[in-house]
């Protein structure tokens, strides 16, 4: 039993590729008997169009030419490097022979203004040609003898010169007629056949393929291998979803619904010669030939592929709505419109309605608009007012589901709608009158990538995927990045997959649309990432990126403290993405935008996160939260807000002074870079307005009412080593206050309260035992709740309330939630 092997364009792009393939060719030979089919090098066939394109014009197509006579130079000089035997004057000699051909040809076109089909098709064919002349000397050169079919003399086809069909029955005949060489390597060019005069015709576009099908039934080949760059059929286009999942196993049938509904596989062309005589293919990546690739088979019933899925799509689609009163005249309609399109060999989707409202709906591609409108205009209503029997669309896309079970396509269909319903996405039409197990949805063609991302996801991919855009890599944010490195071995066991896009501080973004690898962003993110001195550069920039492209569940991450930043959360959340902030800016702001943001955040089904506004890592905005699903009312607040305070004052009780307890909170990253900030107790309010806000109050930052620590002021002006020096004149003060505190068995904390009337207060407060934050330092936070259910012991809620581990992690469960 004999295998058929063909390489494609890509396969076969530069030296570099000819000599894997070869390689590929040896060692399949060893093990079996081979046959070969060569297409021509990637783009070569286009330029070879192009060049008949400008003789027609009366231009310049010597260029052309000249680009394919020195493509095929170097591929065979580089050769000739790697292999002192190839036969380089030789293989030349034919270059400069086909490429005085094409010049002829090219010239009497020229000067015709016009290219027959039958010149059309003998220049086209010349990359491929000279691909097999190449091979072809390669094996020879490592001797092994090689035999070569003339597909002209040999493939008898009929049809268009440009795209004709091979009769297989005389063409076998002819096959077994040759003295095939025993232990010899079959090869042919692919992309030609002969017509009965023995004249060169084409097979059509991708008719290599066609080529290696038809060799492989006039052989009774056992296998039919296409070799390309692709690991094998894919469950999506990867260039819109890059995830995309090998099929494993196909029938033939499903590989034609799938190419008749757009995606880029083998034509049914391919799959009618392997079908008929059963002969298994299977579709190979030439750069990774340890994967098993795809088997398209008569019936694939493997358990693998058990519950197989694919979605596909069609751009530029247009349609005609055709409406009628009459039910008899709609499907007499129909059927005219039905014969004219098959014979005009147009596909078409269509569906019609005849219960309560009565008319045809026609899918059409838009290059056959004008035909089509010529069809029904002249030939089926004639004499008919046509505007008004008809309505045309255009800019359409129909989007594809193929799946393996027969069963529940309606529920399936409700499922798919009721999914993208809830991300804004139009249905138009459903087409329902198909095979099945395919499911087709007409969209507005806007709408084609982002439909078909939410497709895979919710039906073919079951990890679950967060979108990172992170804003700003300050402490929290290269700590964020860590814990998600750190964690990502437990989160692939738990399905989930966070992939970072885009990377941003105050100058600089980093964007990459297949992702930032995790491990390597700091390199990155210095090589790659754009420079923007203007921050309102920057933020328009990452504006620009968030609407232009489409993702399933992307989420802003801001880990600034930037005001401009947090004003953009309204846009954000309107282009669809969750945002997650540990900013406090957008919060303590206006009450008006507070309440506008968690509105339009409902609306678009996004989520606004900021656990980490309040307590770091603590759970408090979720408690509040709670609290309020649940009916209970929070009566009274009472709090120590601030981690640096906290382990300030901690450090106070211990007998440490109060300016080197301030130095050292700096020193361990609890303060803010400028101590001044947590001093002047505006982070508490902030914090404590926050709360209030959450629990139901309508408070302003200006309501907070804040008792100074510092009895004196600071000099503002001054930097923050000279701040270091003049807090030293407070060290007594703060030694007295301690001292004073204790004699009465109490402690001293900077605390904020809240009470039932949402009147807010933070101050230094001196508490007895018995108070639930007596014992709270190091960094501590402690808030303590007193509700209808929690009286009169409060619920506490305690632990680290600053450092960027604590917060870091307060984002990541942030994101976590997201999903």
């Amino acid at each position: 039993m004999i295998n058929v092997l063909k390489f494609g364009g890509t396969s076969l792009s530069n030296s570099k590729n000819i000599l894997l393939v070869s390689k590929i060719i040896i060692k399949k030979f060893k093990k079996k008997k081979i046959a070969v089919v060569l297409s021509a090098p990637a783009n070569i066939t286009n330029i070879l169009e192009k060049s008949i394109e400008l003789a027609i014009q009366k231009k310049n197509y010597k260029k052309e030419i000249q680009k394919i006579h020195e493509k095929f130079y170097k591929i065979v000089e580089e050769i000739s490097l790697t292999n002192e035997n190839f036969l380089l004057k030789k293989v030349k000699s034919k270059i400069n022979q086909e490429m005085k051909f094409l010049q002829k040809m090219l010239k009497s076109i020229y000067f015709l203004n016009k290219c027959p089909k039958k010149i059309f098709a003998i220049i086209v064919s010349k990359g491929e040609i000279l691909s097999t002349k190449i091979m072809e000397n390669i094996l020879i050169s490592k001797n092994y003898n090689t035999f070569i079919i003339n597909p002209i003399k040999n493939l008898i086809s009929n049809g268009d010169a440009l795209d004709s069909y091979v009769n297989i029955h005389d063409s076998k005949k002819n096959i077994k007629k040759l003295n095939i060489v025993k232990k010899s390597i079959i090869l042919m060019p692919g992309f030609i056949g002969g017509n009965y005069k023995k004249e060169l015709v084409l097979l059509g576009r991708n008719g290599s393929d066609y080529s290696a099908a038809v060799l492989s039934a006039c052989l009774k080949a056992k296998s039919c291998e296409i070799w390309t760059d692709v690991d094998g059929i894919l469950t999506c286009d990867p260039k819109i979803v890059p995830n995309a999942k090998i099929i494993s196993n196909i029938s033939y049938n499903q590989i034609i619904n799938l190419s008749n509904l757009g995606a880029k596989v083998l034509h049914p062309k391919t799959i009618s010669p392997l079908k008929k005589l059963n002969i298994p293919c299977y579709v190979k990546n030439t750069f990774n030939e340890s994967k098993r690739g795809t088997k398209i088979v008569k019936n694939s019933k493997q358990k693998k592929n058990k519950n197989y899925s694919s979605i596909t799509y069609i751009k530029n689609i247009c349609s005609f709505s055709i409406k009628s009163k009459n039910t008899k005249k709609i499907n007499k309609v129909y059927k005219k419109i039905l014969n004219k399109l098959k014979n005009q060999k147009i596909y078409f989707f269509s569906s019609i309605k005849t219960i309560n409202q009565k008319y045809i709906n026609l899918y059409i591609e838009k290059k056959y608009y004008k035909k089509i409108k010529y069809i029904l205009k002249k030939k089926i209503f004639k004499q008919e007012n046509y505007k008004k029997k008809i309505k045309t669309k255009k800019k359409l896309s129909i989007i594809s589901l193929i799946h393996s079970k027969n069963s529940q396509k309606n529920k399936l269909s409700n499922h798919i709608q009721k999914f993208l319903n809830r991300y804004k996405i139009k249905i138009i039409n459903v087409i329902s009158n198909q095979s099945k197990n395919i499911i087709s949805f007409i969209i507005n063609s806007k709408n084609t990538n982002k439909t078909i991302k939410l497709l895979h996801k919710i039906l073919l991919n079951k990890v679950k995927t967060i979108e990172i855009f992170l804003l700003g890599i300050g402490g929290i944010g290269k700590t964020l990045l860590k814990q998600i490195s750190q964690e990502k071995r437990n989160l692939k066991k738990r399905n989930l997959a966070l992939k970072i896009f885009l990377i941003a501080n105050s100058k600089k973004i980093l964007f990459n649309k297949k992702s930032i690898k995790i491990e390597s962003w700091k390199k990155e993110f210095l090589n790659n990432g754009k420079t923007y001195p203007q921050q309102e550069e920057l933020i328009k920039k990452i504006s620009k990126i968030i609407k232009k492209n489409n993702y399933i569940n992307p989420v802003i991450i801001d880990c600034t403290s930037s005001k401009a930043i947090s004003k953009q959360y309204f846009n954000y959340i309107k282009n669809r993405y969750h945002v997650i902030t540990s900013n406090k800016k957008f919060n303590t702001g206006n009450l008006k935008n507070y309440k506008k943001i968690r509105k339009l955040a409902c609306k678009m089904n996004k989520k606004f996160l900021y656990e980490t506004n309040v307590g770091g890592g603590l759970p408090i905005i979720q408690t509040i939260k709670n609290f309020v699903k649940t009916g209970d009312k929070i009566s009274y607040f009472k709090g120590i807000l601030s981690g640096s305070l906290s382990f300030i004052f901690g450090k106070l009780e211990e007998g440490m002074l109060f300016s080197e307890a301030i130095q050292q909170a700096h020193q361990k990253g609890f303060t803010e870079p400028d101590p001044r900030e947590d001093l002047s107790g505006l982070d508490v309010a902030r914090k404590l307005l926050i709360i209030a806000r959450e629990i139901g109050h309508s408070l302003e930052l200006q309501d907070i009412q804040i008792q100074k620590i510092l009895p004196k002021k600071i000099n503002k002006k001054n930097n923050v080593n000279e701040f270091f020096q003049e807090i030293k004149k407070f060290d007594e003060y703060f030694l007295n206050q301690i001292d004073s505190a204790k004699k009465n068995e109490k402690k001293i904390k900077f605390i904020g309260t809240i009470n039932q009337n949402g009147i807010c207060k933070i101050k230094l407060s001196k508490i007895n035992k018995n108070d639930p934050l007596y014992n709270v330092k190091d960094g501590e936070n402690a808030l303590s709740f007193y509700s209808k259910y929690y009286q009169p012991i409060p619920l506490v809620i305690k632990g680290y309330g600053a450092g960027k581990e604590v917060t870091a992690s307060g984002v990541f469960s942030d994101l976590l939630n997201t999903i």
